[in-house]
């Protein structure tokens, strides 16, 4: 293919969104570099795309476009080009703002690739200039990187060091959002409570929960070291900040924590915990684990499943151990057999799913307030959100769309809940 052959479409300007790529004049695949599943399933994808690109030409569609983004697109870009010769631009995760201008540059000279080296300001400054919510929630990037270098993760080599955004223009942003129509913000960041403005992430907590129509706030992924006490506080004293935190843990053996390079043990981490509920008694816990860590034995699986009795979890995401190339971990001895993974991590996931099932069934009969965000699959149904981060469904009129309404929960499953208004149709929101 010759850059002559990229149709004018390919400008910077005037595309759409579409919900599937049939048809389509430009596919990005924003991906994650945390997991070798994840990675492979890049490939995977792109030879569907491909073939797409294939018979969209025989059928005289548009020549369809296919870009690579985020921190695979970083990390491995020249393979990417080498593997998959269809596709036509890899972008790093600080230069999302420049895709339009990569487009126009690929249209002239096809296979160009950059890497993630602009300043993180500059993405940010374009990306909230050009920004428009679709629905009552949103997210919001505040910080970005991480410096903590847990032996397993890639992220500190794909994102760089920890780096958070100037309150002020966070601030901005969010109140741009709130006079969109959004009502809950989820502050985002690689190691979010690293925040370093102003005050730290609770500052920041405090400072956002004053805009006027922000009701609710949520910040996701945290580290157990940079939970401060300010932090910890906030969380009983700011009633706009959800009772729901992602707290990973990874592990419940000192040993196998030490081999990760976490620097906290299972006993400070749970310590951690009952300062974080002695603050807010009815708060959500949730968190990460992975299984099969090289070294990993027996009796330290054991501790991670007792680590996860003691604190009991409302949610969890857990893995087998991935090895990614470049890592301490990728070399250290005693990598852990897939057999022995998969029963460890089918024995977690049992646990793990036994507590989210008592957490959800625990809301039965309780009065919460949701937000609703979108019709349900079912004509009248509304969907929303407790302050629990749960699903819950209800028979609603759509006038109560980005309200939050009292519901009282009538039934609850291992991933979402349904109840009923409280009151009449004509309710208050609250």
């Amino acid at each position: 293919m010759t850059a002559s052959a990229w149709p004018t479409c390919w400008a910077p300007l005037g595309y759409g969104v579409t919900d599937t790529p049939e048809g389509a004049d430009l596919v990005v695949l924003n991906t994650c570099h945390i997991r070798e599943k994840a990675t492979e399933k890049v490939y995977s994808e792109l030879g569907k795309l491909r073939e797409q690109r294939e018979t969209q030409a025989e059928a005289g569609g548009p020549r369809l476009g296919i870009v690579v983004a985020g921190c695979v697109a970083q990390a491995e870009g020249e393979e990417i080009m080498r593997r998959q010769p269809a596709v036509d631009l890899v972008v790093g995760p600080q230069a999302y703002h420049q895709l339009p201008e990569l487009i126009a540059r690929a249209h002239r000279a096809r296979g160009e690739r950059l890497a993630a080296d602009f300043a993180p300001e500059e993405k940010f400054d374009a990306l909230t200039a050009a920004r428009n919510p679709t629905g009552v929630t949103a997210f919001l990037t505040v910080q970005e990187g991480c410096d903590k270098f847990c032996t397993f993760c890639v992220v500190p080599y794909t994102r760089g060091g920890e780096w958070s955004r100037p309150a002020d223009a966070i601030e901005a942003e969010a109140r741009a959002l709130a006079e969109k129509g959004v009502r809950e913000v989820t502050l985002l960041g690689q190691n979010v409570n690293a925040y370093e403005g102003q005050g730290g992430l609770a500052g920041l907590v405090k400072r956002l929960a004053r805009i006027e129509g922000l009701d609710r706030i949520r910040y996701t992924t945290s580290h157990p070291r940079d939970m401060d006490d300010a932090l910890i506080a906030a969380h009983g004293e700011v009633p706009e900040l959800m009772p729901y935190l992602h707290l990973p843990v990874q592990a419940g053996s000192d040993k196998v924590l030490k081999a990760m390079n976490r620097a906290h043990t299972a006993e400070s981490y749970v310590r951690l915990i009952e300062k974080i509920r002695a603050a807010r008694p009815d708060i959500a816990i949730s968190g990460d684990f992975i299984v099969g860590f090289p070294g990993e034995r027996d009796a330290d699986f054991e501790a991670t499943l007792q680590l996860v009795r003691e604190v009991g979890y409302a949610a969890a995401f857990s893995f087998k151990y991935s090895r990614r190339p470049g890592t301490p971990a990728s070399a250290m001895p005693a990598q852990v057999a897939e057999e022995v993974k998969d029963e460890r991590l089918a024995r977690l996931n049992a646990l793990l799913d036994e507590q989210a099932r008592a957490f959800n069934d625990a809301q039965v009969g309780r009065e919460l307030p949701v937000l609703f965000e979108k019709p349900g699959r079912h004509p009248g149904q509304l969907v929303g959100r407790s302050p629990y981060l749960q699903g819950v469904h209800v028979s609603a009129p759509d006038r109560l769309l980005g309200q939050i309404v009292t519901v009282k929960i009538g039934d609850a499953s291992r991933n979402s809940l349904a109840g009923t208004l409280v009151g009449s149709g004509e309710l208050e929101p609250v």
